[in-house]
């Protein structure tokens, strides 16, 4: 029965979507930041500001996502994102429902809405992976093309074809800015200083702008680039560290899941108690509230070592 409910319910809902033509991107887009956005009296923001009131877990999540997609350069699937996490919220309760559990509606909704978010806390890792290595390779070249010539766009020009996207972009665009719209060298390594978030990189311009008013700075390019091999020897060190506990998270995390179909097989009546009782039902809510905690705990802990200045 609450199967047949389940499914007359979705289809009630896309029926409306289709008849009021309502496009489910920008319907969520538009919830999301209507919850991360709420007006704020001023004492509110004055808390915020100055640490004494945090925002809620959701809000920072959302606000978190969204810079990250932005340092990406794939701000345009925000919206996606934010459909999947309200289709995901929507199959967590209605598996929940389908399961007779009131106490697992609001911790599958809850945790099947993060999934999404989690998913691009992921992405961001291996995005910035690869971006440190391109880094390493671009900015040591050019660093040793400009010792060599004291020319920062002649360093650039005859390494262009030794670097690959997306840094290749950054320097191209470096490089025609200079020759064929506005022959600032400073302004131009300021613009590109802003298209990469790495804070060695940022360090690396800034030097440069330095070099280019006093050139006997430019013993401080090679350091500088250093500090990008020894962020991915610590990487390195911390991966190998790290990757038996997160395997054997996982497995104690398959391992908790799989023993409720074990019971099935093993002994019903205790299947029953644990599916179909109150303080069953309760149980099996606690668990996956671990559950969930601990894969947000572990993904958060798990990032990458990055340079600080």
């Amino acid at each position: 029965m609450n199967l047949v409910l389940l499914i007359a319910s979705l289809s009630m809902i896309m029926g409306f979507f289709l008849l009021l033509s309502i496009q489910p991107k920008e319907l969520t887009s538009q919830i999301f930041n209507g919850l991360t956005r709420t007006p704020k009296s001023i004492r509110e923001e004055v808390k915020e500001a100055t640490g004494q009131k945090k925002p809620s877990i959701f809000k920072r999540e959302v606000k978190e996502i969204e810079s990250i997609l932005t340092i990406t350069g794939r701000e345009h699937r925000f919206p996606m994102i934010c459909a999947c996490s309200l289709i995901l919220f929507a199959i967590g309760a209605s598996i929940a429902i389908l399961l007779e559990n009131v106490f697992l509606v609001p911790v599958l909704a809850g945790g099947f809405l993060f999934l999404p978010f989690w998913y691009v806390r992921l992405t961001q890792t291996h995005y910035k992976k690869d971006i440190a290595a391109e880094l390493e390779t671009a900015l040591s070249i050019i660093t040793t093309a400009y010792l060599r010539n004291d020319d920062i766009l002649t360093a650039v020009e005859e390494n262009m074809d030794y670097l690959n996207p997306p840094i290749l972009s950054v320097f191209q665009s470096f490089v025609y800015r200079i020759k064929m719209i506005y022959p600032d060298i400073t302004k131009g390594i300021l613009d590109m200083r802003g298209k990469i978030e790495n804070n060695v990189f940022q360090e690396w311009c800034d030097a440069m702008i330095a070099c280019q008013y006093d050139r006997s700075l430019k013993t401080t390019l090679t350091p500088i680039v250093s500090k990008l091999s020894d962020m991915r020897v610590v990487n390195g060190e911390l991966e190998n560290l790290v990757f038996e506990p997160r395997k054997e998270f996982i497995t104690m995390e398959f391992l908790v899941l799989l023993n409720i179909p074990l019971l099935y097989f093993l002994n019903k009546d205790w299947y029953h108690t644990l599916m179909h009782t109150l303080p069953g039902q309760f149980i099996v809510a606690i668990c996956l509230v671990a559950i969930f905690v601990s894969t947000a705990f572990v993904i958060r802990l798990t990032q990458p070592i990055e340079y600080r200045r």
